[in-house]
């Protein structure tokens, strides 16, 4: 004994684990058996008693399980149980034509006694009772349970993007994990596996009942050559001999198949909740007084008609007018006892808890709605495109202003349009739009030769008018100049353009502090003594905000920490360190806005005007109403002129002008740039193109 265990024993104590790995191939391997080797009839008695206990259990699994995919093996189960069956039907097919001359025993008890007392020892009547179990078998229970099956493998597919979008929701919304959404992902996958399987494997069990059909005709008119001329037997004794053994064979493998295909159709017509197939029936069949009363008193009506079986009748109907006066007493007891308070211990409900900081959401720092159209456009199932350009727009923003943006919590929103987007920033739209999946936007920037068939619109994220456009019309529209992009860029452009313009709102204390920790990997003694002895957390998110606003990159930031750490212990005002830290970064500025070294055609002060405004900022005085509007309006139009002649809109002041005046035109005015003179290398070329105050 201790020798057969130490050989059954695994290294690694793995002897269970890898006993139930090795069931399967022992299984197939006891099958393909059956089929080519001879079998004893004893030992087909335990296979046909192992085959009947085996459907029994499976049916019982099938009721007892409370979702399908708690039985996610079924179909293979199905597989193998049907293998089983014709395989025993094989072997026992080998049995009755080689030893049926010797009697209604030759093949084993079992068969023998479904032959006999099953359908007393009457081979007609064994046939019918054979066809009405086929019939059952094959048109009604798996035709069902294949077609719930199509049909849910269908809509299990139908509602996984849906699903998918749902998973992604929850955890952008923080109310599941990463490892929770991985796991509700792969049981919507299961889910689609276990229908798709179901539906094919339902194909097993119909094929069992056609090959049992022909088993049976071919061993009845085989046994009867068989048994008449090698066995020569009178004609009465060989039908006699080998239906009845035949009629057994077949009732001993129908009979399982139709336990399996029951709970086959048990599984997949069930409705998932926390209740199996049982509580389900008993729970909503026997809930309603009323409905039993009625159907008491219908039976009882029917018992006193002459002619009917009035005992029957009248038992069962007085039986379900009682149960049914039973549930209405309980029913009322349970509602008596549920108003004070005092409710019965098995139907307890559970006292609804204290509210707590877990209930309390949060809104996510960026966020996108989508209407239900555009969920193949961010869905990783079909691999939507946007989530690959939000990933690197993500990349790109933190490789051109200096910081990782937050990610963008993606959710799909039934209110919105079919085809509308909103985005979000801390819970609020900051802009919005619509896209058409399968189009194309052609964007018209100003100088088209043609008109081009389609739904006009306007570019989401710059306001030019566009027309959406089907694909055979994309060449037509970039050969007349049209700027032709597809949905999923349409969408991105305008989620990168709202970045930058709200990047200094994205950038919060934790950004700046994973910034710090990030310098001080590469460069400790720079932030080493900086935050927060020299200047607080928030005075430097300050500083760097003042400059994102103004669309200055925080890249280096290097040289930021260094002028913060020069001036902070004297100047205590983040609008100054501003200003400071611009005239440091004024190369890059410069190199921003005209790149390559070229030129720079700039827009300059009219020095009386200049003189008025540094008056008005000396006496620490706001503009006076006709001068703002004067200076609105000259700005306006200057920034007209630039962009008429492909120049870049930046108006060069004097330094102490220079935040006020970007200030005053940021709100109407985001594209004009306010440069001070302190900003400007000294090897930059400057030429005055137009004038405010003054004649250009």
């Amino acid at each position: 004994m201790n020798a057969l265990t130490s050989l059954l024993k695994l290294p690694g104590g793995q002897t269970a684990g890898q006993m139930r790995a090795l069931a399967g191939p022992l299984l197939i391997v006891m099958i393909l058996g059956m089929m080519v080797l001879p079998l004893p009839p004893f030992l087909l008695d335990l296979l046909f008693t192992f085959n009947i206990a085996l459907s029994i259990m499976v049916l019982l699994v099938g009721m007892y399980t409370q979702r399908p995919l708690d039985f996610a093996a079924f179909p293979a189960v199905l597989l193998f149980s049907t293998l089983l069956r014709l395989s025993l039907n094989v072997a026992s097919t080998r049995v009755v034509l080689l030893e049926g001359h010797s009697g209604p025993d030759a093949a084993g008890k079992v068969i023998e006694a479904f032959g006999h007392f099953l359908v007393g020892g009457n081979f007609a009547v064994g046939i019918v009772v054979f066809a009405i179990l086929v019939v059952i078998n094959f048109m009604v229970i798996t035709k069902g349970a294949g077609r719930i099956a199509e049909v849910g493998a269908r809509f299990m597919l139908d509602s996984m993007p849906g699903k998918q979008m749902a998973i992604d929701a929850d955890l952008n919304a923080g109310l599941i994990n990463e490892e929770g959404a991985k796991k509700r992902r792969t049981e919507v996958a299961q889910e689609a596996d276990f229908y798709g399987a179901m539906d094919g494997a339902s194909k097993f069990v119909r094929g069992d009942a056609v090959a049992g059909l022909l088993i049976m005709f071919i061993n009845v008119g085989a046994g009867m050559v068989v048994g008449m001329v090698q066995h020569d037997l009178d004609f009465a004794t060989a039908v006699r001999n080998y239906t009845l053994l035949t009629i057994g064979d077949g009732l001993v493998a129908q009979i399982p198949a139709l336990v399996i295909s029951t709970a086959a159709g048990v599984i997949v017509s069930r409705v998932s909740n926390d209740e199996d197939v049982g509580q389900q029936l008993t729970g909503q069949l026997f809930s309603n007084p009323r409905v039993l009363y009625i159907t008491g008193a219908i039976i009882g009506l029917l018992g006193v008609i002459p002619g009917m079986p009035h005992i029957a009748f009248l038992l069962f109907g007085a039986g379900l007018i009682w149960f049914g006066r039973y549930l209405a007493q309980r029913q009322q007891a349970d509602a008596q006892a549920s108003k004070k308070g005092e409710s019965r211990p098995a139907q307890a409900q559970p006292e609804s808890t204290e509210a707590t900081w877990d209930d309390v959401t949060m809104v996510d720092p960026l966020g996108m709605e989508v209407g239900y159209r555009l969920i193949p456009l961010v869905d990783r199932a079909q691999n939507g495109e946007l989530l690959g350009r939000i990933k690197s727009i993500r990349k790109k923003m933190a490789q051109e202003i200096g910081f990782l943006v937050p990610v963008v919590h993606i959710r799909d929103n039934l209110e919105l349009k079919p085809n509308a987007y909103r985005i979000t920033l801390k819970g609020v739209e900051i802009g919005s739009g619509e896209a058409a999946p399968g189009q194309w936007m052609a964007i018209n920037p100003g100088q088209v030769s043609g008109t081009l068939p389609g739904a006009e619109t306007r570019d989401p994220a710059f306001g030019l008018p566009a027309v959406w456009i089907d694909a055979a019309h994309k060449e037509r529209a970039q050969a007349f100049g049209y700027t032709v992009v597809d949905a999923s860029t349409v969408v991105a452009t305008h989620l990168n353009h709202l970045i930058q313009m709200h990047a200094a709102e994205l950038l919060g204390r934790q950004e700046v502090q994973q910034l710090l920790d990030r310098i001080a990997k590469e460069s400790p003694k720079l932030t080493e003594d900086l935050v927060p002895k020299t200047i607080s957390l928030t005075g430097l998110q300050k500083v760097l905000q003042n400059l994102l606003e103004e669309g200055v990159p925080i890249r280096d930031m290097r040289t930021i920490l260094d002028v913060v750490a020069e001036h902070a212990p004297k100047i205590s005002e983040p609008s100054e360190l501003t200003e400071l830290v611009r005239v440091a970064l004024g190369r890059a500025i410069t190199q921003q806005l005209y790149p390559n070294g070229a030129e720079m055609q700039v827009v300059g002060l009219e020095a009386g005007l200049e003189r008025v405004l540094t008056q008005v900022l000396n006496s620490g005085g706001g503009l006076e109403p006709g001068l703002a509007d004067a200076l609105l309006q000259q700005s306006r139009a200057c920034v007209e002129r630039q962009e008429q002649m492909g120049y870049t809109p930046v108006l060069l002041v004097p330094p102490p002008l220079r935040a006020l005046l970007a200030r005053f035109l940021r709100r109407t005015l985001p594209q004009l740039k306010v440069l001070s003179h302190a900003e400007v290398p000294d090897n930059r070329n400057i030429r005055i193109t137009a004038v405010i105050g003054g004649a250009a």
